[in-house]
């Protein structure tokens, strides 16, 4: 029981039980971190016979040597060692057999009663068939705190060194392609069993999206047919098609994904649109024709988090070379909170393995704010849509479950298993704050700028009350 953490009860979002709001492990201070990195090597190098002879580059040298060891070793003690941030709600301390059927012989013996297995360790054994839930999937992982412990396991620490650290440098446009592709093309039923993740469906009312109609929400885009439009990372070109049906722009979509392309080029004409007034565009942003102030209005919906931390700035600058003096730029990204837990950081990496390889510029708001800021743009407006984002994924959580029979049929039990957790625990992260998906407005920082031509749809500002305020007097 707790007597001040409170449960909801809506009907718009998937609401949490009690035990579902826990706090996690946030055991974590970059100053130790740090100390024990740089002091490590120097006890080696002052207590070690012949070593300690040597001088500055004596040390630099251990330093290299010890460096990974040593940071393996502190995320290990953070990770498996540390205390929740708080204990507000106090955990059932249920046997794990209450949650969780361990098939496998080897796992069940390791993991049994009051010992919790790491999330990582059972998330690999779920997706084989090792291990099932003890009812639906999303119900069960609200209790994961009971059941499950996020600490870095040997495992997680291979991936990080060995697959994600080395993609985050290197980054090239043909990694790019391959993982776009490999996720993107796996065909558009898979996802019309869902809906897009590139698009967030937003509504008062929170209706269910279904069918392969990928719905966008975004501020208006356009209000005259001499305008422009560009949508990187246009997915199957929703948006493309509504803003030259709707206003007459001339809209442009660009996107890896060859699938995506035909959709989007076939939706396109299906909707009467002529091939001149709106296109679909199968390349690389980096290939996207160059020119000053081409386009007078761009969006990009949660695309920036697969041009990676490496290749950002040269993004956020290449959008502003194309943006004209007097456009509007619309960045939707999905990020991670900077007060991090243990949790979010296991799910990340289970994201980046599974989901969405690549996409490892899914930073906080603030570093995302900092290298727009860089680029010489100015935020007129940043709406944080979290708790929007959880109610969507949590009816195409409901959408994929309903279509079991259909995904296991075609891609397998275990595309079924791993995109069914996925949906699961995403609608947990994105309602607790783990992660959230802004979408910022922004325009080029210019004195030229007639900022006041914006106030209009300056819909922060723009708040009607239920009940008119009576004037102080």
């Amino acid at each position: 029981m707790s007597s001040s953490v409170r449960e909801t009860n809506l009907p718009s979002i998937k609401n949490a039980p009690l035990v579902g709001l826990a706090e996690g492990n946030a055991q974590f201070s970059n100053y130790q971190f740090a100390a024990l990195v740089l002091f490590v090597p120097y006890i080696v190098k002052s207590f070690t016979p012949l070593v300690n002879r040597g001088g500055w580059y004596t040390y630099l040298f251990i330093l290299a040597l010890t460096g990974v060891p040593t940071t393996i070793g502190y995320w290990y003690l953070m990770s498996n060692y540390g205390a929740r941030k708080n204990e507000k709600v106090i955990l059932p301390n249920k046997n794990i057999e209450e949650y969780i059927t361990i098939k496998n012989l080897e796992l069940k013996q390791l993991y049994n009663g009051k010992n919790k297995i790491p999330m990582q360790i059972f998330h690999d054994a779920y997706f084989e068939g090792k291990i099932d839930f003890n009812g639906d999937v999303l119900d069960i992982l609200e209790q994961r705190h009971d059941w499950a412990k996020f600490n870095f396991t040997p495992e997680l620490f291979k991936y990080v060194f060995m697959n994600f650290i080395p993609e985050v440098i290197v980054h090239s446009q043909s990694q790019d392609e391959e993982q776009v592709r490999n996720h993107y093309d796996r065909g558009d039923d898979f996802y019309g069993w869902t809906t897009s993740l590139l698009s967030c469906a937003i509504s008062s009312t929170f209706s269910p999206q279904t069918g392969s109609r990928f719905i966008v929400y975004l501020p208006p885009i356009t209000s005259s047919s001499t305008r422009s439009l560009l949508d990187v990372g246009c997915g199957w070109g929703t948006l493309v098609a509504y803003a030259a049906k709707n206003f007459g722009c001339d809209a442009t979509g660009v996107t890896l994904g060859k699938n995506q392309t035909k959709f989007g080029t076939e939706r396109i004409a299906q909707n009467g649109i002529p091939a001149d007034k709106a296109r679909i565009l199968c390349c690389d942003y980096r290939e996207i024709p160059h020119g000053q102030g081409i386009y007078d209005k761009i969006v990009s919906l949660e695309m920036a988090e697969h041009v990676g931390i490496r290749r950002y700035s040269a993004f956020v600058s290449q959008m502003y070379e194309l943006l004209a003096d007097d456009g509007i730029f619309v960045l939707q990204v999905a990020g991670f909170r900077p007060g991090w837990q243990f949790e979010d950081l296991v799910w990340g990496l289970f994201l980046n393995k599974y989901v969405f390889p690549g996409a490892d510029a899914s930073a906080s708001l603030g570093w995302v704010i900092t290298k727009l800021e860089q680029a010489n743009f100015e935020v007129k407006s940043i709406d944080v849509l979290g708790f929007h984002y959880s109610a969507t994924i949590w009816r195409w959580y409901l959408n994929w479950l309903s279509n079991k029979d259909a995904i296991v049929a075609k891609y397998g039990d275990k595309w079924f298993r791993t995109w069914a957790f996925f949906l699961a625990w995403s609608t947990i992260a994105s309602r607790q704050g783990s992660a959230a998906v802004f979408q910022i407005t922004l325009h080029k920082n210019l004195n030229a700028y007639h900022r006041i031509l914006g106030a209009p749809n300056h819909g922060g500002i723009h708040i009607k009350p239920a009940k008119e305020p009576e004037l102080i007097l």
